[in-house]
């Protein structure tokens, strides 16, 4: 077996090699995330790392951050059809017009559920399943989308959401810590939490 498939005793579950990605894995991935421009933020990288690798999303992070408003939902929701053509010219994000539109369309999602008097957040999290009995061993156990994943990325786009698919949402939800899928091997398994 690969170390993609059974990492060696004390590897992470990804990250190893990469300084970036090692920190992201040890601080963020599966650690819970509440906020309404922090949800919108997980859910318009997960959609623009769609085809690429998550490294190049991490890399591209804070140029998404700047161009986006930090996440903002009222900021999101009001780009133009100007701004969308001003972020395809900007090498430092990913230029992909259907994924900047989803973007701007599902922060204008968020405000219409501040207007039905609703949370991304309330919602989002009301997906979140009961703690498995058992880690998950090797990357094969993790599945690539749940009923979970599938009801969260069905309620969504009812709510006018786009560009996020049930395996994105699955994808989310680990990031998210609504899910936690580090491997039994994991070293950050095995570090006391800081609660």
């Amino acid at each position: 077996m690969t170390q993609e498939t059974t990492p060696a005793p004390a590897a992470r579950c990804f990250g190893d090699g990469n300084v970036l990605y090692a920190a992201y894995h040890d601080t963020e991935w599966g650690h819970p995330v509440h906020g309404e421009a922090e949800l919108l933020e997980r859910i318009a990288l997960e959609g623009f790392q769609s085809g690429l690798s998550w490294l190049t999303i991490l890399r591209k992070r804070d140029a998404f951050r700047e161009v986006f408003g930090g996440f903002e939902p009222e900021h999101v929701a009001a780009m133009t059809p100007d701004d969308v053509e001003r972020l395809l010219g900007d090498a430092r994000i990913v230029r992909n017009r259907a994924k900047i539109e989803a973007t701007i369309g599902n922060g204008r999602a968020v405000l219409a559920l501040h207007d039905s008097g609703r949370t991304l957040d309330e919602l989002f999290w009301s997906f979140a399943p009961p703690p498995r009995a058992e880690r998950v061993a090797t990357w094969q156990d993790v599945p690539a989308a749940t009923d979970e994943s599938k009801a969260l990325a069905k309620a969504l786009k009812k709510e006018g959401f786009r560009f996020f698919g049930p395996t994105t949402a699955y994808a989310a939800m680990q990031a998210c810590g609504l899910v936690d899928d580090h491997l039994a091997t994991c070293p950050v398994v095995a570090r006391p939490s800081a609660a």
